[in-house]
């Protein structure tokens, strides 16, 4: 009976060690992802991509020498796969990778379900979390799990994309995918005027660029004063509800955040095209800026500093047809 007693506070204590040792490897695989986030959360678009490009929402705009990687995908966008306007509000979405439940859930989710359930499964019938990490090979094996579970993901998100991608986002040549870098010539006030489409029915001329450059600095100025009524003016509906969103949770921290010395470095056009009587421009940007997060009422400092820091996005801006441009989306590079 003893020896019964000590081998099952034997067998108990290995799963429990494979238990830790599972969770320490997440956790050293998560942290930096996490870090990353949370250090890009403050300012304006929360870090995210965020916003709708027309039809071109599903499709990455080309690269630039501003930008020579890739943009991010949306995060949050009112625009469907496939539509060529704005569509219902993210929430009532039912598609998408990450679809919500019933037979619109998406293939992702669908993945991500299952290896869950085989791993919570594998604890419940005493196999551990992952069936048992005894030892390195066993954490060496977790790591190869991981790897081939990352490159299933980046498949299907590869797939989805090209599936719910625009048709006129795959003809007419350069101005449907990555051209490779666009020349930098430079104007006033830092952007490149060639580069973009080839074929873009749209024009864009100095002046826009210098409102490209004006609403850069009144967004960033607007955002730090909670200013809502001013973001109105300079953003999409669309934009502005998700600055109304991010603000709010801000308050809910006690938190708000300052940005300041907001200065354009380069920035380059990426694409320019027109749908109806809309007007779209996607440029890339590089910029400077002072990002402080402090607690509401102290003002003591809570992330970031007095240091400027640089960062490289990509800004879409919409006009009607003859009226003023407007910030549409905010996309992150890679």
């Amino acid at each position: 009976m003893p020896g019964r007693f000590e081998e099952t506070k034997m067998n108990f204590s290995q799963r429990t060690r494979g238990i830790v040792r599972a969770l320490a490897v997440a956790m050293a695989l998560a942290l930096p992802v996490a870090m990353t986030i949370s250090a890009a959360d403050a300012r304006v678009g929360g870090g995210m991509g965020s916003g709708s490009r027309g039809s071109r929402t599903y499709s990455a705009p080309p690269s630039t020498s501003t930008a020579p990687g890739t943009a991010a995908p949306m995060n949050r966008t009112f625009s469907q796969p496939g539509s060529p306007s704005m569509g219902a509000p993210a929430a009532a979405t039912s598609g998408g990778l990450f679809g919500r439940g019933g037979a619109g859930r998406g293939l992702l989710g669908g993945l991500a379900a299952g290896f869950l359930g085989a791993g919570l499964l594998g604890m419940l019938f005493g196999g551990g979390l992952f069936s048992g990490l005894g030892g390195l090979s066993s954490i060496l094996g977790l790591l190869l799990q991981i790897g081939l579970i990352v490159l299933v993901v980046r498949l299907a998100m590869s797939w989805w994309q090209r599936r719910n991608a625009p048709a006129e986002a795959y003809a007419g040549g350069p101005a449907a995918g990555a051209a490779g870098p666009q020349p930098n010539a430079r104007s006033g006030f830092g952007f490149g005027l060639g580069g973009g489409s080839s074929n873009a029915p749209v024009e864009i001329a100095p002046a826009d660029y210098e409102a490209f450059e004006r609403l850069l600095g009144e967004i960033q100025a607007a955002w730090s004063d909670e200013d809502i009524a001013k973001l109105h003016t300079l953003a999409t509906p669309e934009m502005v509800s998700y600055f109304t969103k991010d603000l709010e949770q801000n308050k809910a921290n006690n938190d708000i955040n300052k940005v300041s010395n907001v200065k354009l470095l380069q920035g380059d056009l990426a694409e320019a095209w027109r749908e109806g009587d809309s007007e779209y421009a996607t440029v890339a940007m590089r910029f400077s800026l002072v990002d402080k997060t402090l607690e509401r009422g102290s003002g003591r400092l809570v992330a970031g500093s007095e240091q400027p820091i640089e960062v490289t996005e990509v800004w879409t801006f919409v006009r009607q047809r003859g009226g003023n441009w407007e910030l549409s989306a905010i996309q992150q590079t890679n």
